[in-house]
């Protein structure tokens, strides 16, 4: 895993993560809308503001620009989504976020990540990669796409054995 740089490179910019609140979902599903085929409902969002889930914000001045929802299972965090606005991409808040999530997740005892991601998302593939997730497998025609179905590949990260980079000041 790449150095503790992230926040700095962040702050630079204007970002900064802090918890998601109900009120911004409509900035979310906006986000949503502009950067996936088949959007999450705002009903599937509601849903993630449970005791169990982790809700992150990436956020500018002028409002939000990404997010990040975990689910925490026993000992088990599950990335479910990560996105940034797609005008807000390749500033490093995505990767910052991923950390942040990370960093979040083990404090809270989490022993690993997991995720799944779609086969055609190299841009997400080649970050969990640099990050040191690991592909553990495949699962066939888990994504919706444009003709039929696309399979995602599930990745890991072990929280054990990694070395993580300060936790994002809120």
């Amino acid at each position: 895993m790449s150095g503790g740089g992230c926040y700095r490179d962040v702050a630079a910019t204007g970002l900064a993560i802090r918890p998601l609140s109900l009120a911004d979902l409509p900035r979310v599903l906006e986000i949503e809308r502009l950067a996936y085929s088949h959007p999450w409902s705002e009903g599937v969002f509601q849903d993630c503001f449970k005791d169990s889930y982790r809700c992150w914000a990436l956020s500018e001045e002028l409002g939000l620009v990404g997010y990040a929802i975990v689910n925490y299972l026993v000992d088990e965090a599950h990335l479910l989504n990560l996105c940034v606005a797609p005008d807000k991409r390749r500033l490093g808040g995505g990767r910052c976020l991923l950390r942040h999530v990370l960093a979040r997740a083990r404090a809270e005892g989490m022993v690993q990540v997991l995720l799944e991601v779609r086969e055609s998302n190299d841009a997400a593939y080649r970050l969990y990669r640099q990050e040191g997730f690991r592909e553990i497998g495949r699962r066939k025609g888990y994504y919706p796409a444009a003709s039929g179905r696309e399979d995602a590949r599930v990745m890991a990260l072990s929280l054990d054995s990694c070395s993580l980079p300060g936790a994002c000041p809120l």
